[in-house]
């Protein structure tokens, strides 16, 4: 399987360019709870053909005396052709803080048929919360990856094949896109992460259902069951290969609210599926 690890010398450069952009910010952390930056400092590898698309980070921090050193990188859904950064992304911030976590909200670029653009965003954002792990009160041990529709699949992707300092520690999927099968898959997300003509042995890869091992990070699942954008085979199939490979997973199947609910109080589960999730967290 492709390694999606950067070579070592080239990342030994990129953390030291992070911890210059970063001095000034985490030196004054305790009166600064949010700010954002640029994930890549200018020197962002792989190319979707956009030069205007730079992948950043909105970083939001509990409290120093709230912290429980948990952190969670979120991967706004959108179909891998625009984000959705509010309800599924940049609103979350205050329900984690409110737990003690760090919300490190993911603005990925578009593969726009490159599938190694936004899984190298991840991953280094995923690096980057490590990297930063003392200054932001933050336990490296414990950053998980949450993601909603295609930033599910990207979620599921950095959960199943990345490794290292790259690998998270638990994983939260709202109504994802896991297979690129092309019966069951999302087509426009498909297509922008694969490109139309994707070989059989790619969609394959990144079916992150097939990818499932005894190592995979621990799961919440959330869906609704008269979702007609993504089918919730999806998730469902993701939780059935979870749970015969010994990884412990948690299915919510709502009976309503279609897709991209996220955290809207009008999904009519809205308060239902903050508690579960809030149980689920303080379960580990």
């Amino acid at each position: 399987m492709k390694s999606h690890i950067l070579h070592t010398s080239i990342m030994k450069s990129i953390k030291g360019l992070i911890i210059l952009a970063l001095t000034a910010i985490t030196m004054t952390v305790s009166a600064q709870q949010k700010f954002e930056m640029d994930l890549w400092n200018g020197h962002a590898p792989n190319n979707n053909g956009d030069a205007k698309d730079i992948a950043k980070v909105y970083v939001y921090l509990p409290k120093a005396q709230k912290a429980t050193g948990r952190a969670i990188v979120m991967c706004p859904g959108g179909g891998y052709g625009h984000l959705s950064m509010d309800n599924e992304g940049k609103d979350w911030a205050s329900y984690f803080n409110n737990m003690g976590i760090a919300t490190i909200v993911l603005k990925y670029r578009m593969p726009h048929g490159n599938h190694e653009v936004p899984i190298s965003d991840a991953e280094m954002a995923i690096k980057m919360v490590r990297t930063m792990a003392k200054s932001w009160n933050i336990n490296p041990n414990d950053v998980g990856i949450m993601g909603f529709s295609a930033g599910g699949h990207l979620a599921s992707t950095i959960a199943t094949h990345s490794k290292g300092d790259a690998k998270p520690n638990f994983q939260i999927l709202f109504y994802p896109v896991i297979t690129m099968n092309t019966g069951f898959t999302h087509k426009g997300s498909h297509d922008n992460f694969l490109g139309k003509n994707a070989s059989k042995k790619l969609e394959k890869e990144y079916s992150n259902d097939l990818q499932v091992t005894r190592v995979t990070p621990k799961a919440f699942i959330a869906l609704a069951d008269d979702d007609h954008a993504v089918l919730p085979t999806n998730g469902v199939n993701y939780y059935f290969e979870l749970y015969r490979h010994d990884i412990h997973a948690s299915l919510h199947v709502y009976p309503s609210g279609g897709h991209g609910f996220g955290i809207r109080p009008s999904f009519r589960y809205h308060s239902e599926m903050l508690l579960e999730l809030k149980a689920w967290l303080e379960s580990f």
